[in-house]
């Protein structure tokens, strides 16, 4: 189950429609993913079972819970736990918006109310499952979502390209400027630092929200979490074969067709799977290819929610609020959390409308990379200062937050300059490592003002 739990919450909306429409939008940017999900299953074998040990010695059950015991700092451990909790609302997005667009392939009018149709049920969808089902639930229905993503991508891989002459035709059929990496030019690294700043920094963030805490600190023992990682990897030339979609589109001219305007009018990019499997595909396989799609949003979804609304009530209702609450109190607030999560994910949608649904997920992890360091350096020392560590993570949120305010917060890629030198990169990767570096160079002087007794208020 532990393998499925891990799969499903993982390998989400983002791989069925957010990846195909940066590559179908972008072209080889898009591809970053692909290395991305190579990197993180090295650091989930070699990382995590040493947290999980920890974890499992002490009685953690969150993130929260662990960098509370690791720095004696209740501070800190309210830091982590808000910062789970928002940076899973614009992935829960994702999410969403995988659903709203499959739902919105089915016919619904686009603009005025009905063109928000889709996205009000997929909303509704989402709460009803969640409400009632426990985390077994989206792991076991991850079993069927699995299935069915493998019999869709096995389709789509063979059928598709057969439709369209092979892989050659369809190839020569993307524009030039998309098939590689735009090369640096003058004093800018331009794609070449953006793409490997996006892998390394995705990779680094994806393992640290709530929902992949709980999978790891869920599962019986550190050696499953190795022997899942090694599994896992299987994945990854899955997504390769996903993102290969993006090119299909653009070779079938999906977006030429007058039948899929009006979707792509209201969608955009995100648009381009749905368009490619309603043109491929009859209408009975359409139906399996768009159950694949919409399962798997559902149930990383529902995972993420519960995951939030357990870190909620653990560690700050019941740390801050009522420490003597009942577990019928505790699951009551948990459903209210769960729902008020979802309608938080809505207003990412309605207030910061994306070109590219990726950007939703890039945008939270510039804000849950900065939970890295307490997380990390917690599993090696307890040297740190927890004032230290509090304040480090205060300047990468506002640094991160500010890098990508200054591109609208629709794009994550911040153009940093350096000794003359442009270095377009994932803002989450720069504003992390501002992070390390205030915590390192703070922990010293918090440390000799505590020993003079006028140490910072962090506990």
């Amino acid at each position: 189950v532990t393998w499925f739990l891990l799969g499903g919450d993982l390998y989400t909306a983002y791989t069925f429609i957010a990846v195909p429409a940066l590559v179908y939008g972008k072209g080889a940017i898009g591809f970053f993913a692909v290395p991305y999900t190579i990197l993180i299953y090295p650091i989930l074998y070699l990382i995590f079972p040493r947290l999980w040990a920890i974890a499992h010695e002490r009685g953690h059950v969150t993130a929260a819970d662990y960098v509370r015991d690791r720095f004696g700092s209740r501070m800190l451990a309210l830091a982590v736990a808000v910062t789970g909790i928002v940076a899973t609302m614009p992935y829960i997005a994702l999410q969403l918006v995988g659903m709203e667009v499959v739902i919105g392939a089915l016919g619904f009018p686009a603009g005025g109310f009905t063109g928000h149709l889709p996205l009000i049920i997929a909303f509704i969808v989402l709460a009803a499952f969640t409400y009632t089902s426990g985390l077994r639930a989206p792991a076991l229905i991850a079993i069927v979502k699995d299935a069915l993503i493998f019999v869709t991508v096995i389709a789509a891989i063979v059928i598709i390209p057969a439709k369209l002459g092979g892989y050659g035709v369809i190839f020569a059929s993307v524009p030039q400027e998309k098939l590689t990496l735009a090369p640096p030019q003058g004093d800018s690294l331009g794609a070449y630092s953006a793409y490997a700043t996006l892998a390394l920094g995705s990779a680094l963030a994806l393992f640290l929200y709530p929902h992949a805490m709980t999978g790891i600190l869920s599962s019986s023992s550190g050696n499953v979490i190795r022997r899942n990682a090694a599994m896992l990897a299987a994945y990854s030339f899955i997504l390769g074969l996903i993102a290969l979609l993006g090119y299909m589109a653009i070779a079938a001219g999906v977006d030429k067709d007058p039948a899929y305007a009006a979707g792509f009018t209201e969608y955009g990019a995100n648009f381009a799977v749905p368009a490619l499997f309603l043109a491929s595909f009859p209408s009975w396989f359409v139906g399996v290819a768009f159950a694949a799609i919409a399962i798997g949003a559902l149930v990383p979804a529902a995972i993420m929610s519960i995951a939030c609304a357990n870190l909620f009530t653990r560690n700050l209702y019941k740390e801050f609020v009522r420490p003597d609450c009942s577990a019928a109190d505790e699951a009551r607030v948990a459903k209210i959390v769960s729902l008020v999560v979802k309608i938080g994910a809505v207003v990412f949608i309605l207030a910061i409308p994306q070109a590219f649904a990726i950007q939703l997920q890039l945008l939270g992890g510039i804000w849950i990379i900065q939970l890295l360091p307490p997380i990390l350096l917690g599993l090696y020392t307890r040297s740190f200062n927890a004032a230290a560590l509090l304040t480090g993570w205060g300047a990468g949120i506002a640094i991160g937050t500010y890098m990508a305010g200054t591109q609208g917060f629709t794009s994550s890629v911040y153009p940093l300059a350096l000794f003359g030198v442009t270095v377009p990169g994932y803002a989450a990767l720069y504003s992390v490592l501002i992070n390390f570096l205030v915590a390192a160079a703070l922990t010293p002087l918090f440390d000799l003002m505590a020993r003079r007794g006028a140490s910072p208020a962090a506990r």
